[in-house]
C-alpha cells in the first residue's frame, strides 16, 4: 500500500478542516472551531487498482498574525489551495502560498478547492477569473461545498490520481 501525504493549506476560516472531516468522517458542522498548528487524519483509498493511504495535514489557516510553517508542507507528495468563494482576498492568498510551497518542495500536484459552493449567491468571485487563473497556472480547480459534500470526494480522488501517476 501507498501512503502519501497531503496538505491542506489556504487562509484563516476557507474551510480547511471542514473538507477534511467531510471525506473521513462524512460529517460536515457547522460549529467553527480554529486550528491551532496541524491536524493530521488518514484515510485509505482506492486509485485504479492501488490502495492509498492518504494522510491528510490540515494546517491552520494563514493570516496577518499568523504564517504557516513550511516545514509542514515537506514530505508532501501533493496539496490543496484552500479558498472561500465568498472572500476573494482568500485567492490572493492561496496564490502567495503557493508560491512560497513551490520553493519549499518544488512541483508537485495541486489542485485548489473554491469551497462554499452552498454560497454562490455571496461569491466575490467570478467563473471567468477562475477560468483565466486555472489555464495561467495549469491548476485544476473544482468547487466544492463541505456543507453539502459537493466536489470533495472529487478533489482528494483526482489529487491522489495526479500524485500516482508521476
Amino acid at each position: 500500500m501507498l501512503q502519501k501525504k497531503i496538505c491542506m493549506v489556504g487562509a484563516f476560516a476557507t474551510g480547511k478542516t471542514s473538507l477534511v472531516s467531510r471525506f473521513v468522517r462524512g460529517i460536515y458542522s457547522d460549529k467553527y472551531q480554529t486550528t491551532v498548528g496541524v491536524k493530521i487524519d488518514k484515510k485509505t483509498i482506492q486509485i485504479q487498482e492501488q490502495m492509498v493511504n492518504l494522510i491528510l495535514w490540515d494546517i491552520h489557516g494563514e493570516d496577518e498574525f499568523q504564517k504557516i510553517r513550511m516545514s509542514y508542507v515537506r514530505g508532501s507528495s501533493g496539496y490543496i489551495l484552500v479558498v472561500d468563494g465568498t472572500r476573494s482576498e482568500t485567492l490572493d492568498k492561496a496564490i502567495s502560498l503557493q508560491s512560497e510551497i513551490k520553493k519549499e518542495i518544488g512541483d508537485v500536484p495541486i489542485i485548489m478547492m473554491l469551497n462554499k459552493s452552498d454560497l454562490t449567491s455571496e461569491w466575490e468571485l467570478d467563473d471567468q477569473t477562475i477560468e483565466q487563473l486555472s489555464q495561467e497556472k495549469k491548476w485544476t480547480v473544482i468547487k466544492s461545498s463541505a456543507k453539502e459534500g459537493l466536489g470533495v470526494e472529487k478533489c482528494f480522488n483526482s489529487l491522489a490520481t495526479q500524485i500516482i501517476s508521476q
